[in-house]
């Protein structure tokens, strides 16, 4: 057994059960990212694996070693924190070196590590400067060399471009994925941000509440959710959700406030049964467009009113924040570079790419 597992592991603080029992296996060498909403349980998961925390039952396993007992120094890990935690009177190069100087390890060693991890992060050129005088993406650059440094088993990332603005976060996340092929070594990463799970994991791992919730590769978690909570934190803008029945006997259809749309043959197969049923219908925002775009293909769309209340222009596309009957939605339309504001009126709807959501479990139907 290799890579990182996680067996039957529960967590409590008291008499709060944070993590009621966790089952968990990441592959060596794999980029697997944990995310899910402020309080599920994600970071004190990675605690966990790190030692930092102690777990109240199960066992923890790093590169086929039972840890679950192991001080974080005896776990080959590595750790990158939200914070920078740099050491504010040593220079870059002194920064990420501490760990192996504080380990006795020779200095041409430290030297050559440092080096080497610089030239990777492209900080060699700041190897002088104190962390004062960088900006905050070079200061993150720091945290993960002095990281990458000591060639651990396991690097663990707990949120380290929360700090960041829009565009750092954009290129350190390109950065990280580059990290990782040249490493090739075993990360796992926590974060709140679907963007970054989706652009950057192997796998992603999704919690609420202390449970997860689904375990696949980013393509697999967006397009085959396993329940409504998946559905609706995975993709951006989040899905649109409406309430519905399902009509008819030879042709079944959904209908809501607003909306009788048709069902694909996929669908139609497997609702055949369920006429009269009450649904959650999930609408991705991407999954409309106008007219204009996809007049070629009638077939896989179906015409839906929208009432527009905002268009936000954002060069290919236009973001609509608008009603279908009474419920609020928002619609992705691929427009082009000059178009006009688009209006209240009909707009078509990708029925291949439909959802079906069980009312009471909030599990997928279809």
């Amino acid at each position: 057994m290799s890579g990182v597992q996680l067996s039957r592991v529960t967590k409590s603080f008291g008499a709060i059960n944070v993590i009621p029992t966790m089952d968990l296996s990441c592959d060596e060498g794999e980029f697997v990212v944990i995310v899910g909403p402020s309080g599920c349980g994600k970071s004190t998961t990675l605690r966990m694996i790190a030692g930092l925390e102690a777990v109240s039952s199960g066992s923890v396993f790093i590169a086929g070693k039972d840890v679950t007992w192991a001080a974080p120094k005896e776990r080959d890990i590595a750790m990158v924190f939200q914070s920078y935690a740099l050491y504010p009177h040593m220079n870059v190069a002194g920064n990420m070196s501490f760990a192996l100087r504080l380990a006795g390890r020779p200095r041409d060693e430290v030297n050559r590590r440092v080096h080497e991890a610089a030239e990777m992060l492209e900080l060699t050129e700041y190897l002088d400067r104190r962390p004062r005088d960088l900006s905050g993406g070079q200061r993150q650059r720091v945290a993960v060399g002095r990281a990458i440094v000591r060639d651990a088993y396991c690097f663990l990332f707990d949120e380290p471009l929360s700090n960041l603005d829009a565009k750092l976060r954009s290129t350190m996340r390109t950065e990280l994925a580059i990290l990782h092929k040249k490493l090739n070594r075993t990360m796992i990463y926590v974060t709140h941000d679907q963007i970054e799970a989706m652009t950057m994991a192997d796998r992603i791992v999704i919690m609420d509440k202390g449970i997860v919730q689904q375990i696949g590769s980013p393509r697999d978690v967006y397009n085959h959710p396993a329940n409504k909570f998946v559905a609706g934190f995975i993709g951006s803008p989040s899905m649109n959700f409406l309430a519905a029945e399902l009509t008819g006997t030879d042709s079944i259809r959904v209908q809501g406030d607003g909306f009788d749309l048709p069902l694909n043959p996929r669908l139609q197969a497997k609702t055949r049964s369920h006429t009269g049923r009450r649904v959650i219908v999930g609408m991705r925002p991407e999954h409309f467009a106008s007219h204009g775009i996809h007049a070629a293909k009638p077939s896989e769309y179906a015409p839906v009113h929208l009432t527009v209340e905002v268009a936000e222009y954002i060069g290919s596309s236009q973001y609509l924040a608008a009603r279908i009957g009474g419920v609020s939605v928002t619609a992705s339309i691929e427009v082009g570079p000059d178009s006009e504001t688009l209006q209240t009126g009909e707009y078509l709807f990708n029925t291949d790419r439909m959802y079906l959501f069980d009312p009471e479990t909030g599990d997928t139907i279809a």
